[in-house]
């Protein structure tokens, strides 16, 4: 029988976005369009696993400051509680580099190599050129890009299997999430040895 509900968590989220960019890594090879839904799959994957490391027990810190403190007020003194709204891409970044990631006796906060704020910030300029298309014509050199991803990849895998504020509640997620960055990391860094090759 055909299942009628589409059903999702945290978990899933980041867990099937990181499986999205193992899928279409593997294409880029033979369709460089598939350029694209990398970058759309890479960027949720990274938000999703910062969420997920940010979240803690009340859920607070991945949402934008201002809603969060309008949060706590309306839980202490009562009254209607905002409309819960994710902070920036790149604002979680900056959390997941600070003290605000550090609620468990053994987490661990981002400390970023020498070229991950780079990578960061042109996945998300990408990302966003990408979902808010303008009418027009658009050459991207792709060469640089297996390079941006492992970065940002290299950051997922951190956030997932080393901060220590990621609790697998499912196996199965934390399962499919290992098996997919091996696959992600492989199809990029053969990416990255094909261009370079074309480049020498």
């Amino acid at each position: 029988m055909t299942e009628r509900w589409l059903r999702t968590n945290e978990h899933e989220e980041a867990t099937s976005a990181l499986e999205a960019v193992a899928e279409w890594s593997e294409r880029v090879e033979r369709d460089i369009g598939y350029w694209r839904w990398v970058v759309l799959a890479l960027h949720n994957t990274v938000q999703g696993f910062m969420v997920l490391a940010l979240r803690g027990s009340d859920g607070l810190r991945p949402l934008r400051d201002d809603i969060a403190a309008k949060w706590l007020t309306a839980y202490r003194e009562g009254g209607a509680y905002p409309v819960e709204k994710l902070d920036s891409f790149l604002n979680l970044y900056k959390k997941a580099q600070s003290d605000t990631m550090l609620f468990f006796v053994h987490s661990k906060k981002v400390i970023p190599s020498r070229t991950l704020g780079r990578s960061m910030k042109k996945l998300n300029s990408l990302r966003n050129d990408f979902v808010h298309f303008l009418p027009k014509s658009w050459s991207l050199e792709v060469s640089g890009l297996p390079e941006i991803c492992l970065d940002c990849l290299a950051l997922v895998e951190f956030l997932a299997w080393e901060c220590g504020n990621i609790i697998w509640h499912n196996e199965e997620h934390r399962e499919r999430g290992q098996a997919a960055i091996a696959l992600a990391k492989n199809y990029l860094k053969s990416l990255e040895r094909i261009y370079a090759t074309r480049d020498a």
